[in-house]
């Protein structure tokens, strides 16, 4: 299977790109000119489309003949970056491919997600400071989800808890409501949402599902799993 990884270079995509190699899928990446040495240690094994994801030239030509696309939308100064990559994936992937996007847990799909007060803090302090120094436009992430929610192709949103580093503990589990308590802990290791991203891609169930996920060793996931014991 040839798989495309838009957002190749950053933490998140190294490992989505190591995760498909190892299970000898063909990888595309793309990933901005400045940060190619990032995919060094990938060079004679994937091939690399350099240049802004939202450039949909670029797009067109890196998701050709591929069956899944992998995105990382990033909210990346304010030129809507999230959105303009989301569309030129949806556009320009052929038709029947799985389209699985990543983002954090404040995108809301039916608006039926209870957050706390420290995470709604958390995100309007962020979300008014990246738009001052005109670093990051979280709104435009909103927006991006909001156009593959209403499409009608074969899109799974895949909506990461806070992250940390480590060995991976083992496919993460998930919710379709950021509030429900096998939540509760708020916790996943980033090579393990890269392994939820990558098994995403022949996961049929996840179709038109924006998961909410955290690690499966998390307090929260082990109390849910004795509860259902």
């Amino acid at each position: 299977m040839k798989v495309c990884i838009v957002g190749a270079s950053g933490k998140l995509g190294q490992y989505m790109v190591q995760h498909c190699l190892d299970r000898g899928y063909e990888v595309v990446g793309v990933c901005r000119s400045k940060s190619i040495d990032k995919l060094d240690r990938f060079k004679d094994r994937i091939t690399i489309f350099p240049g802004a994801t939202n450039d949909r030239e670029i797009i067109s030509q890196a998701v050709a003949g591929c069956k899944g696309v992998l995105t990382v939308l990033v909210p990346w100064g304010v030129q809507q970056y999230s959105s303009g990559t989301a569309q030129a994936v949806m556009d320009f992937a052929e038709p029947g491919t799985r389209l699985i996007f990543s983002c954090g847990w404040h995108i809301s799909r039916d608006n039926k997600d209870v957050y706390s007060w420290k995470l709604k803090t958390f995100e309007k302090i962020f979300e008014g400071l990246g738009r001052f120094f005109r670093l990051l436009e979280i709104n435009d992430q909103v927006e991006a989800c909001r156009r593959i929610f209403e499409s009608d192709l074969l899109w799974t949103v895949v909506r990461g808890s806070d992250l940390e580093e480590g060995e991976s503990q083992g496919l993460p589990v998930w919710s379709r409501h950021v509030g429900d308590p096998i939540l509760k802990s708020n916790l996943t290791r980033r090579v393990d949402f890269a392994l939820f991203m990558v098994a995403a891609i022949e996961n049929d169930e996840l179709i038109h599902e924006a998961p909410a996920i955290v690690g499966c060793q998390s307090p929260s996931a082990l109390e849910h799993a004795k509860d259902q014991a």
